[in-house]
């Protein structure tokens, strides 16, 4: 029987709780869990255990040369909104890792931008029962405006934790 997870209890939890109400929650634990993601000012908007959504707001303390987000805060928004759908579907003694990221900055980027990651069920399953291994998290990026300005690929692997 795998360990359970508190933070995916913790996720269960607060999503009883009026979606503005569990978005700030989430919010908060995941700032001061991640340090950076406090300082870009990234938000969690949602998850359902399956899906994820976050959101990075045009800061200026995210902000490139040029007004919009920067290519390290967009490339910190995929890789957070990804690790957390990974953290909180795996069991308790397992301890999720980045092992790749590819981003391919295809358009400017305007005003706000959004990651929405999702697992399927069959890496979920994967995830619960192998003990050690690696899967690619579908991850969409856009803009404010709709546009996909990062294309991105993130695979995740997980390793019993000592």
């Amino acid at each position: 029987m795998s360990k359970r997870n508190p933070l995916r209890d913790f996720v269960n939890k607060v999503n009883q709780y009026p979606q503005w109400l569990s978005a700030f929650l989430m919010t908060k634990v995941f700032r001061f869990k991640v340090k950076l993601a406090g300082t870009t000012g990234i938000e969690v908007l949602f998850t359902d255990g399956k899906t994820a959504t976050y959101r990075q707001k045009n800061y200026r303390k995210a902000q490139n040369h040029i007004g919009s987000v920067h290519a390290a805060a967009s490339a910190l928004l995929a890789e957070s909104c990804t690790g957390f759908i990974v953290g909180i579907n795996l069991p308790g003694d397992k301890l999720p890792l980045i092992k790749t990221m590819n981003l391919n900055y295809v358009k400017r980027a305007t005003g706000d931008m959004t990651a929405v990651a999702t697992l399927t069920d069959e890496q979920i399953g994967l995830m619960q029962t192998t003990e050690k291994g690696d899967i690619n998290v579908q991850v969409i990026v856009t803009d404010e405006t709709g546009i996909e300005p990062v294309k991105c690929e993130m695979i995740w692997a997980w390793v019993p934790k000592k």
